[in-house]
């Protein structure tokens, strides 16, 4: 098979993965900006198709996160802009404050997940929204297999001592997430 026609494959095969994988780190949810990341991935992909792995998910990820790195940047330098103009819609009504009663169903695992490093959030969602192994995980990160099994480890530890930590204080309120 020719690099064309691995790349081809590639993107039939994992288009909608690698933007259900965008669309849940991208904070904003705005469906051009997913499209935009997940056309630079693909971009990014089409240059380097000599590289492509035969199983190129894992690596299609790691292209993505970095893809992603840049983008947040990019929004971040144009949020501040817009802070600094203060004259945009975003930046005077930015910010919605829901009631009490409106969590949704598991979103004190999201709260847990939230209070973890960004490094430590990315190496469980690559584990469990991605399902990869430790193989494609060491892949996508850019590390050995040992390294990525270390880094899970240490992730899910830290994930655990939050999940405590929100239940002591659960208990300590008079209610239970339980």
């Amino acid at each position: 098979m020719s690099t064309d026609e691995a790349f081809a494959a590639a993107y039939r095969e994992h288009y909608w993965a690698v933007s259900r994988f965008v669309a849940r780190r991208l904070a904003t949810g705005e469906a051009h900006e997913v499209e935009e990341v997940v056309a630079e991935v693909f971009s990014t992909a089409w240059r380097r198709r000599a590289e492509l792995p035969e199983n190129p998910l894992p690596w299609l990820y790691g292209v993505a996160r970095n893809c992603l790195a840049n983008t947040v940047r990019g929004l971040g330098r144009y949020r501040r802009l817009l802070h600094r103009v203060g004259h945009h819609e975003a930046v005077r009504h930015g910010q919605v404050v829901t009631g009490p009663d409106t969590d949704r169903p598991g979103a004190w695992v999201h709260e847990a997940l939230a209070r973890l490093s960004p490094p430590d959030q990315e190496v469980l969602r690559l584990t469990t929204w991605e399902e990869l192994g430790l193989d494609d995980l060491a892949v996508a990160l850019g590390c050995s297999r040992s390294a990525a099994a270390m880094r899970l480890h240490r992730a899910r530890r830290r994930l655990r001592a939050e999940i405590d930590t929100m239940r002591m204080n659960v208990r300590a309120g008079g209610g239970t997430h339980d």
